[in-house]
Formats: C-alpha cells, sequence, structure tokens
C-alpha cells in the first residue's frame, strides 16, 4: 500500500505564497482599480449644475428660428465682384448662389437677417427680400433708391430656395409658401419693417417718415429707368419671382408646365 500512488486532482497543492496583508493586491484605491466616479460627482453632495437654480432665458433655445447675419458691407462686396446682379431683384437664391451667406433648414435657419454694417459705404441701387432687417440697414438701402421687403419662408420653402435646382429635377410642382405663425404676423405686417403683408400705401408713408429721420432726400422710383424692376413683389403665397405656385419646372426640355384644372387653380391662388 505505501507504493500506492494517489490520483491526480486529490490533494490541491499549496500555493508557495502566503497570506499576508502586504501582497501587491492590498492597498489599492478605486483609481488604480479603474472603479472612478462618474464625471461630475462632488462625494454625494449636490452637485452644482443642480444647486444653480433655473432661468428662463434659455427655454426653448434648440427651438429658436435661426437667422444668419448679412451686413451691407458684404452685400456690396458681392456686387462689386459681379456675384449678385443689382438689375433683378435679389433674394435668398441669389444670395446662397452667389456664396455670400450659407443657410442651413435643419439647423433651423429661417433666412437671413440685413445689418446695418457697411452703411456708410453702401451705393448700390437694389430691390432685395430678406427676413430680418435692422432700421439702418433699410435707411441705407432706400437713399440710395432702393426697394427693401422683408417676408417669412417655412423651412420647405427655405430649402427650396437655397437649392431649386435639385427640387426642380424632382418634377414636382411649386408648393405654396406658408404664411408666418401668429408671433410674427406682427413684425410682418409692420409697414416700418417693410413687411410684406403690411399696407403698401402706409410703406410709402413709413420711407419717407424714416427719410426725414435720419436726414437724407427720398429718391422718386417712379421716374427710375429700374422702376420695373424696383416695383417687382412676390405674392404672399409665391417662392420664386416669375414662379407661380403649381407650375412645374422641366429641365430637360427647358419648359414651364402650368396646371389647368380649376381645382388645382382655386388650391394654388388660395
Amino acid at each position: 500500500m505505501n507504493g500506492v500512488e494517489e490520483g491526480r486532482g486529490m490533494q490541491k497543492e499549496k500555493s508557495r505564497r502566503e497570506k499576508t496583508q502586504w501582497r501587491k493586491t492590498t492597498h489599492r484605491s478605486q483609481w488604480k482599480r479603474g472603479t472612478r466616479p462618474r464625471l461630475g460627482f462632488e462625494g454625494g453632495q449636490t452637485p452644482f449644475y443642480l444647486v444653480i437654480p433655473k432661468y428662463g432665458y434659455n427655454k426653448g433655445h434648440h427651438l429658436r428660428r435661426q437667422y444668419p447675419p448679412l451686413t451691407l458691407k458684404r452685400l456690396q462686396y458681392l456686387i462689386d465682384l459681379g456675384r449678385v446682379d443689382p438689375t433683378q431683384p435679389i433674394d435668398l437664391t441669389q444670395l446662397v448662389n452667389s456664396r455670400g451667406v450659407t443657410i442651413q433648414p435643419l439647423k433651423r435657419d429661417y433666412g437671413i437677417q440685413l445689418v446695418e454694417e457697411g452703411a456708410d459705404t453702401f451705393a448700390a441701387k437694389i430691390n432685395i427680400e430678406v427676413q430680418i432687417a435692422s432700421e439702418l440697414a433699410i435707411a441705407a438701402i432706400e437713399k440710395n433708391g432702393g426697394v427693401i421687403t422683408t417676408a417669412f419662408y417655412d423651412p420647405r420653402s427655405v430649402g427650396i430656395l437655397c437649392k431649386p435646382v435639385p427640387f426642380f429635377l424632382q418634377g414636382k410642382p411649386i408648393p405654396k409658401r406658408m404664411l408666418p405663425p401668429e408671433n410674427l404676423v406682427r413684425y410682418y405686417t409692420d409697414p416700418n419693417n417693410r413687411g410684406y403683408l403690411a399696407d403698401p400705401s402706409k410703406i410709402s408713408e413709413a420711407r419717407l417718415e424714416l427719410s426725414k429721420k435720419y436726414g437724407y432726400v427720398l429718391p422718386d422710383i417712379t421716374k427710375d429707368e429700374l422702376f420695373q424692376m424696383l416695383s417687382t413683389r412676390k405674392d404672399p403665397r409665391q417662392i420664386f419671382f416669375g414662379l407661380a405656385p403649381g407650375w412645374v419646372v422641366n429641365m430637360s426640355e427647358k419648359k414651364i408646365l402650368k396646371p389647368t384644372d380649376e381645382r388645382l387653380l382655386k388650391y394654388y391662388s388660395s
């Protein structure tokens, strides 16, 4: 019996290392073990982002309409380079295609705002349509015999204006432009803002009052050789100059298809 060997696994081999408190796995902090607390943890006390009270001026910031600025200095620069034709009505399509501004409808860009930087050097006579304009910018344009209009475009219309060719290639009819929301109706019906929904007679009075305020002589555009261009305005439901809602632009055959059905005409004219 003394010569019989024991089977494997019957007895475990003893560890050569004795159990002691000075082993390498002792005295290791949570930083060495990789169990760090989450970002912003302050040891159990109330974090700073819960201590500081909330303020309302940032509420709904991600839903606010954005209007990238366009200065008069930049606009004059584009005209001098020939990127923008001052003998034709200027809207968002010309400004985007001339690389004067960058509009991103997916980031809630609803158009541009015309600011007064460069008002003292602006010398072009133009008919321009923007979404928001300052008072001094309006005065600088009308001082040279120009016309400015502020108009609202819904996100779909803004996307079509910025990229008209891809839309025309789809073969879809031009949609109607949506009316402004309730909180913007007052702005676009105010003649002082040159709103596209304002009374034209009141706009003429506002032009005269603004010229008296800034001390310049208001030119008579009715006697101007470019009066037809300066008096061109869009219908409140119209997106493009010269193209009515419901029309289909055939890019391959270079034709414009117009609806003839009475129901379609009634829908697009309403």
